[in-house]
């Protein structure tokens, strides 16, 4: 699949007025990827208002990105060749920096007149095209798949790494690069723990067991969380899946086009604080997915900004009770402007095992 990667760097450059600066010297690995296709640990990419733009690499990918594009250099300091080379355009002032992806020594090193600037690129990418929808959709699909898959293995004795080892081997057979982050799994009273590492701790009967994973496929990622019940669920287990699940419900509905970052988060943080439960309701709603796993823009009480069409994004509420164990659900979907396109198809209803 090709990208039209001098149309996203034609975008960028037709932004850097509006920064103040005449160019934007780009350090962030990813974001030399979307602007140039060149995926590697040492290169950058300095990009004019004019529309022009220069690569620069070392030798283990100059071969590669000389098939690009665009002009290319081929030295050790990406950044310092690149400025070097541009003197001739303009003062070191008017160019800009990603304060997030350049340490403070480079900055120094580089010039005191250099213009730190944040979330430029990053807020281009949150808007996704057709091409980069169908790769979230496939990897989507891949982690759709390896969760049916592994479901019927799923049984008491399990560790929390085997099934953790299971779902992405799973995955890779499938067609995955590898897992998206650090698979979670998460059972009985470590569901309490959001972000959980899977220990060797044995699953059990009577055990409500989160799973948060997601396949990465040709450099895009997916995001999905299922909880399930090891045997009939008690209570106040099955209470407190209805409630993430109304919660959930509430924040796929909200999401659209024009839809502020923070009202969307309301919606399903509503459903929870009015069940008496909102302290154990404590991250964001969500976030974008794309070339990173996190990434612009995320839903939270404190986040700002309005959503766009074709965003790619994560709804996933959860209601941790310390010692007893939690439950969180979650979906990748796309912002459309007729209402939002679910990714991760997988049944949301309590499978009991």
């Amino acid at each position: 699949m090709t990208f039209d990667y001098a149309a996203r760097r034609a975008r960028l450059a037709e932004s850097l007025p509006g920064h103040g600066v005449r160019a934007l010297l780009v350090t962030s690995p990813v974001n030399v990827r979307y602007l140039t296709g060149l995926a590697s640990s040492n290169a950058a990419v300095l990009v004019n208002a004019d529309g022009t733009a220069r690569l620069a690499t070392d030798n283990r990918y100059i071969g590669a990105a000389r098939e690009l594009d665009l002009p290319v250099m081929e030295a050790g300091d990406v950044a310092g060749a690149l400025l070097a080379s541009s003197q001739g355009d303009g003062p070191p002032k008017g160019v800009g920096i990603e304060a997030a992806a350049m340490s403070v020594a480079t900055y120094l090193r580089l010039g005191e007149g250099l213009v730190p600037l944040e979330q430029v690129v990053e807020r281009l990418r949150a808007v996704k095209d057709e091409q980069e929808l169908d790769l979230i959709r496939t990897a989507c699909a891949i982690t759709d798949q390896a969760f049916a898959d592994v479901t019927p293995k799923i049984a008491p004795g399990m560790t929390e790494r085997e099934l953790a080892r299971l779902l992405e081997r799973r995955m890779a057979e499938l067609g995955a690069d590898k897992p998206a982050f650090d698979t979670i799994v998460a059972a009985g009273e470590n569901g309490a723990v959001p972000h959980h590492s899977p220990t060797d701790r044995e699953l059990r009967a009577g055990d409500l067991v989160t799973m948060d994973f997601g396949a990465r496929y040709r450099g895009y990622h997916a995001d999905m969380t299922r909880t399930v019940s090891l045997g009939p669920p008690t209570g106040w287990q099955r209470e407190l899946y209805d409630l993430v699940a109304d919660a959930q419900r509430a924040g796929r509905h909200a999401l659209a086009p024009g839809a502020g970052a923070r009202e969307v988060d309301a919606a399903a943080r509503s459903v929870v604080e009015r069940a008496g439960h909102g302290e154990h309701f404590r991250h964001g709603l969500g976030h974008g997915v794309g070339l990173e796993i996190h990434e612009e823009p995320f839903l939270g009480p404190s986040r700002t900004g309005k959503l766009e069409d074709r965003v790619p994004i994560t709804v996933e509420p959860g209601v941790y009770l310390p010692g007893r164990g939690g439950v969180r659900i979650e979906d990748t979907l796309v912002t459309r402007e007729g209402g939002p396109e679910l990714f991760t198809k997988t049944t949301k209803e309590l499978l009991v095992l």
